[in-house]
């Protein structure tokens, strides 16, 4: 993925990361590695972590504690409206 300089790293990752899941290139339930993540964008820890920060806010991936980060599937988002 080539960056935009006048955007910032993790937007562009956030956005990325959107589209893979629209496309369900990541379907509901996969497992998001942010090591992994670093790797294939050529950016450090931070900057992914930013990138699920806002992910995580839209409701798109959810982290559980002690298992990982995890695509967000429609009925978790719907449990937040009840």
């Amino acid at each position: 993925m080539e960056f935009d300089p006048m955007r910032p790293k993790w937007q562009q990752i956030a956005e990325e990361i959107t589209r893979r899941i629209d496309r369900v290139q990541y379907p509901e339930g996969f497992q998001l590695s942010e090591v992994r993540l670093a790797a294939e964008f050529g950016v450090n820890r931070d900057t992914v972590r930013k990138a699920t920060a806002a992910l995580r806010e839209a409701r798109l991936i959810r982290t559980v504690p002690n298992l990982g980060t995890f695509v967000a599937r429609a009925e978790d988002d719907d449990q937040g409206d009840a």
